[in-house]
C-alpha cells in the first residue's frame, strides 16, 4: 500500500504525525492476521514533491505490481494529479479534508467536507458571537479557491459578507500586504486557507500586527503542529473543526490517544486529525477489502456503501465513498486546542 505523505515543503510538518499514524494501523491490522490472509506492508511516497512527479511515482509503483492500493494525507492538488493516473485500478483512500466533489471510481474520501465542517462552523460564528463579515486569505490552489466559493456561497444564505479575499502562493512567509487588506476591510474574522507553515507565517504577523485583539481567525486546516510552531503568542482568538484531536473527550478519542503514547512514547510526533485520517485510510481499505474478499475495486466499490465501523472519531459510515462523521468546534488555548462542542 503506498503511504502518500508530504515529507518536506510548507505541508512537511504534517508528515511525521501521518507515518506514525498510518504505521500503528498497519500493525494493528498485521496483529489481527493482516488482509485477506497477507501481512499489509506500507510503501512511502513524498506527497510534498511537485504533484506531477507524486503522480509519475504512483503509476511506476502501480506498473510494477509494487502497491495494491493508495492512502495518505496529501494537498487536493496532488490528489487531482493522483486520481487520473491511478484511473481506478487500485483502490485510492484519500485522507485529506478537502473541497467536496470527488467522485471518480475507486476513490474513498475519510476526509471532512463543506457540508460536514465549514458550513455549520459559520453558522456557529454567526448565531453564537455574530460574526458576519469575513476575510479570505489562502494559498493559491484548488482546495482553497473551491473552500472560499463554498465559504461564499454559504455566507450569502445565512446573510454574511465576504469584505475581501486574497490568495498567495504555496510557502509564502512574508503577509505585510496581506495584513494591510486585513485591517481595511474592517471584517470581523479571518477565514484562513493557507497550509503548514504558511499558516504558522500568517498566525505569527498576525498577531505581531495586533489584529487579534479585535478579530477572530478560523481555519478548516489547522492542526496541533501548527500551534506549537506558531507559538502561545500567536493563537488568541484562533478556532477550528475537525473529526478529531489529541485532546478530544470522547471514549474512542482517548483510547486512541492512549494507544499511540504507549506505542511511540513521549517523543512522538504529535497527534492531530491530519495524523488520525492516515490511520484511518488504512483502516478504511482494510474493511473494504475484508468486506468485500478482495483487493479490486469493482467488488470494494460494491460493498462500500454503508460500511460502519469503529474509529479513533467513533462510529463511521461511507456513504457516497465519503465516510460521514461527527464533527467538533475547538478554540486555541495558548498551544493546545480547546474542544467546545460537536457541530454535527
Amino acid at each position: 500500500m503506498a503511504l502518500v505523505v508530504p515529507l518536506h515543503g510548507p505541508a512537511g510538518i504534517f508528515g511525521p504525525s501521518c507515518e506514525s499514524c498510518a504505521a500503528l494501523a498497519v500493525e494493528e491490522i498485521n496483529a489481527d492476521g493482516g488482509v485477506l490472509g497477507r501481512e499489509l506492508n506500507l510503501v512511502p511516497v513524498d506527497g510534498g514533491n511537485a504533484p506531477d512527479v507524486v503522480a509519475t511515482e504512483v503509476d511506476a509503483l502501480i506498473r510494477a505490481g509494487a502497491v495494491e492500493a493508495v492512502t495518505g494525507w496529501h494537498i487536493s492538488a496532488v490528489r487531482e494529479a493522483i486520481a487520473p493516473v491511478i484511473a481506478g485500478r487500485i483502490p485510492y483512500a484519500y485522507t485529506a479534508l478537502y473541497e467536496g466533489g470527488e467522485n471518480r471510481p475507486g476513490v474513498f474520501m475519510t476526509g471532512e467536507t463543506p457540508d460536514q465542517q465549514l458550513g455549520p462552523s459559520l453558522d456557529w460564528f454567526a448565531d453564537a458571537v455574530g460574526v458576519r463579515t469575513w476575510t479570505i486569505v489562502g494559498d493559491d490552489y484548488v482546495w482553497p479557491r473551491r473552500s472560499a466559493r463554498v465559504a461564499r456561497r454559504y455566507l450569502r444564505s445565512i446573510g454574511g459578507t465576504v469584505c475581501d479575499e486574497m490568495y498567495v502562493p504555496l510557502g509564502t512567509s512574508e503577509f505585510s500586504d496581506v495584513l494591510h487588506r486585513v485591517e481595511a476591510s474592517g471584517c470581523d474574522a479571518v477565514l484562513m486557507l493557507l497550509i503548514g507553515d504558511d499558516a504558522v507565517a500568517f498566525n505569527r504577523a498576525f498577531s505581531a500586527w495586533g489584529l487579534d485583539r479585535d478579530v477572530l481567525r478560523f481555519s478548516s486546516l489547522i492542526d496541533e503542529n501548527v500551534l506549537l510552531a506558531s507559538g502561545a503568542g500567536s493563537t488568541r482568538g484562533l478556532m477550528t473543526a475537525a473529526g478529531f484531536f489529541d485532546d478530544l473527550p470522547t471514549a474512542s478519542g482517548l483510547d486512541f490517544a492512549a494507544t499511540y503514547s504507549r506505542r511511540f512514547g513521549p517523543d512522538a510526533p504529535v497527534l492531530n486529525s491530519l495524523g488520525e485520517s492516515c490511520y484511518e485510510g488504512v483502516r478504511l481499505l482494510t474493511e473494504l477489502m475484508r468486506r468485500a474478499g478482495s483487493v479490486d475495486v469493482p467488488p470494494m466499490t460494491a460493498v462500500a456503501e454503508g460500511l460502519s465501523y469503529e474509529s479513533p472519531r467513533g462510529t463511521v459510515e461511507l456513504r457516497d465513498r465519503h465516510l460521514r462523521q461527527r464533527v467538533f468546534l475547538a478554540a486555541a488555548d495558548g498551544m493546545v486546542w480547546d474542544v467546545l462542542q460537536q457541530l454535527r
